[in-house]
């Protein structure tokens, strides 16, 4: 049966819809007092649209059929949310989450951007996207986790919109993720010169997430292309707005940023969000900065089809919402009352978009499932991708190199090679060039266009990052200390490691990550940390642990290269120690990943170490042979993931025995992976048991008597030695 378009009642006791609303405006265009000069704030401006009369939307230069389109936009995403909840109860689709009531703000800023934009989508997205050219079939295939879904080929639950051809990477879970993402791809577009502009949504709720912070500094900081669309319900599954932030407007919290325009408006009232879409696209189009518009919409559904909203909302707010606010009804009066169209030619509209659902669900449900086979194709980038001309000597001629030196250079020659190179991070640019003066005149040498500093903020340096290498940049960005990369680590988790993957390889993040680490400086607990075990531990991402200069500089110029994202460890304790330093290679010096170094020859006991370990353990056995008649292999892994499994189990079938060396911690470091491999696939050929040399699972102390407790070094290494060979 058609939906019958129910006028709003006007005769109640309680406040009218449009009173609630225009309250719940004026609350949020409330001023405090502003700390920063005298007066008020300035407080979010209205874009809202009093006494509307039926010239109103020629005002805003629509026509009958703009509206018509739109209305059917909103009804397509309406009977989507209606279809798809059935299929749920059906068993045919696992789960649903719906934009049901937001529909209004998301078509009118959908329909006024450019075919240019880029969206940054969040899960009630769906009339955004619909806009933008997204269709039912599309929809119903990431719906179904079909082979054929454009959003993520099945690999990501429904409600994570994306679309290589339409500008849409591919959406993450988390809330608040994409703020940062959206800065870096508006960032790009300024950088290119082309200024597309850059749409990124959420609720309310997530605007308490530090990172939605992160992202309004930095792109009112750069005057930034972004639209940041709040789309304000009320609502955080089931924690109320008042209990989620200090004021009612989100606006209050950036009231004295500077290039910010700020737009608060009834997100339920087409027209007004078509007004305040002109007002903020106006706006970024002037060069002046982003645009926070604050939406205040109704969520008409529960939050996902696994809540019950009926358990925190009370019933009659519940029916409130439906019969007087919503948004689809009170466009389609402002269309019968003003006689622009009818309500036989409305429920007509209803039968159209009901048939074309239901046409594309079925359709849908035939297309062919994934191929179990696939189920990891897109973790990295192809294999031929790391085919580049790798160098097949170490250096003999040249002058000699300090690790740090050799990073600087490898950059250099990197960002001469590749002019969408960018670096940036914190304290990298001129004239400091670093803490470690790893990017010393860099900045001098490209200008600060394409190496500078970021905000003192991890998370955003990376998730900047990210934004930047989808458009096509390669970021090189360095994080102070390891110890430091945490605020980072949902970016690098969930983002970076996880984009050509949840994309079905529509997009992708190539960028490298480079990170001080490493104790022996007496940097204590907060500047000694080791982190490659618990990245190791994240598919899609690579990590690089080199141990001298010139492997510092192959590897790093590979990873500048290489089509995946790249944490690069860089043990500062190694930066200017005289063992790490070697010939400089040259500029073609690449060392590729998975391949480890065979650093010393022996036949009786292989080491397996990176980083420092490989200075102790080359060490402690030149002391050991020289009273032994045993000799030792010791391999360099230099990268950790991949790392070189052929390698290691050649010399374990060799030697016949097994000592693991590195710096971090002994409980799940990585080298009980080194172990555990190497015991199932060698474990014939072993004459001994394995043996580990690790930190104590400790912090690292400061004082240089505790920290050469808990650290591994030459003297605990030749302990192992003398124990593992005399088994």
């Amino acid at each position: 049966m058609a939906k019958k378009t129910q006028p709003i009642n006007k005769n109640s006791n309680e406040d009218s819809p449009e009173e609630i609303m225009r309250k719940s405006i004026e609350n949020s265009h409330k001023s405090v007092p502003c700390s920063r000069r005298d007066g008020n704030c300035c407080a979010p401006k209205s874009a809202n649209i009093s006494n509307k009369d039926k010239n109103t939307y020629q005002e805003l230069g629509l026509t009958k059929n703009d509206l018509i389109k739109a209305l059917k936009n909103m009804m397509m995403a309406r009977y989507t949310d209606e279809k798809h909840l059935t299929l749920v109860k059906q068993g045919k689709s696992y789960f649903h989450i719906g934009g049901s009531g937001h529909e209004a703000v998301q078509t009118a800023v959908g329909f006024q951007l450019d075919s240019s934009a880029w969206g940054w989508t969040y899960y009630r997205d769906l009339a955004f996207v619909y806009s933008r050219g997204f269709t039912p079939k599309d929809y119903f295939l990431l719906a179904f986790g079909k082979k054929d879904d454009p959003a993520t080929g099945g690999r990501q639950m429904p409600g994570h919109y994306g679309h290589p051809k339409l500008n849409l990477p591919t959406q993450s879970s988390p809330t608040g993720t994409q703020f940062l993402n959206a800065v870096g791809t508006a960032l790009a577009s300024k950088k290119l010169g082309t200024n597309e502009i850059v749409y990124v949504a959420s609720g309310e709720g997530t605007t308490s997430q530090g990172e939605f912070y992160e992202a309004v500094n930095w792109a009112s900081r750069d005057k930034l292309p972004v639209i940041f669309c709040i789309q304000d319900n009320g609502y955080a599954i089931s924690v109320p707005k008042e209990k989620q932030s200090m004021g009612e407007g989100v606006g209050h919290t950036f009231c004295c940023y500077q290039n910010l325009k700020m737009l608060t408006f009834d997100g339920t009232d087409y027209l007004a969000s078509v007004k305040a879409a002109k007002e903020a696209i106006e706006y970024i189009n002037s060069g002046r900065g982003p645009v926070l518009m604050h939406a205040l919409v109704e969520r008409l559904l529960p939050h996902s089809s696994s809540d019950d909203h009926r358990k925190y909302r009370k019933e009659d707010e519940l029916n409130r919402i439906h019969t007087e606010n919503d948004c689809i009804k009170i466009l389609a009066n402002y269309l019968v009352d003003f006689n622009l169209s009818n309500e036989d030619e409305i429920n007509n509209l209803w039968d159209e978009v009901k048939k074309e659902i239901d046409e594309a669900a079925d359709w849908a449900w035939e297309q062919p499932d994934p191929i179990a086979e696939e189920s990891t194709l897109h973790v990295f980038a192809p294999e031929e991708t790391r085919n580049l001309p790798y160098a097949k000597n170490d250096p003999t001629e040249g002058q000699p190199i300090v690790l740090v030196d050799a990073v600087n250079h490898a950059l250099a020659e990197e960002m001469r090679l590749n002019p969408k190179m960018l670096i940036f991070g914190e304290d990298i640019a001129d004239p400091k060039g670093g803490v470690f003066t790893a990017t010393r005149g860099l900045t001098n040498e490209f200008g600060d266009e394409r190496v500078f500093n970021s905000p003192l903020a991890e998370a955003s340096i990376v998730g900047v990052a990210l934004g930047l290498a989808v458009r096509g940049f390669k970021p090189v960005v360095e994080i102070q200390f390891g110890d430091y990369i945490w605020p980072a680590f949902m970016q690098i988790k969930n983002e970076v490691a996880t984009l050509r993957y949840r994309s079905n390889g529509g997009f992708s993040c190539p960028m490298v990550i480079r990170v001080a680490v490493g104790g022996y400086i007496h940097g204590g607990l907060c500047h000694s940390q080791n982190i490659e075990s618990i990245f190791s531990h994240i598919p899609g991402l690579m990590i690089a642990y080199p141990s001298n200069a010139a492997d510092a500089k192959g590897l790093l110029k590979t990873a500048c290269r290489l089509q995946d994202p790249v944490l690069f460890l860089e043990h500062k304790g190694m930066y200017r120690l005289p063992f790490a330093r070697t010939i400089e290679p040259d500029s073609n010096y690449l060392v590729p990943f998975g391949k480890g170094k065979l650093v010393k020859e022996g036949k009786d006991l292989t080491i397996v170490t990176y980083g420092m370990g490989v200075k102790d353990s080359i060490n402690a056995a030149k002391n050991f042979e020289k009273n032994n008649n045993s000799t030792i292999e010791i391999i360099d892994l230099r990268t950790i993931i991949p790392w070189d499994i052929e390698l290691v189990l050649n010399s374990v079938k060799k030697t016949g025995k097994l000592l693991i060396v590195h710096e971090d911690t002994l409980t799940t470091g990585f080298g009980a992976e080194i172990a555990a491999t190497v015991a199932q696939q060698a474990f014939h050929w072993l004459d001994a048991p394995i043996e580990r040399l690790a930190a104590k699972d400790s912090h690292i102390p400061y004082a240089p008597v505790y920290e050469d407790d808990v650290l591994p070094n030459e003297k605990k290494v030749y302990e192992k030695i003398e124990k593992i060979i005399s088994y």
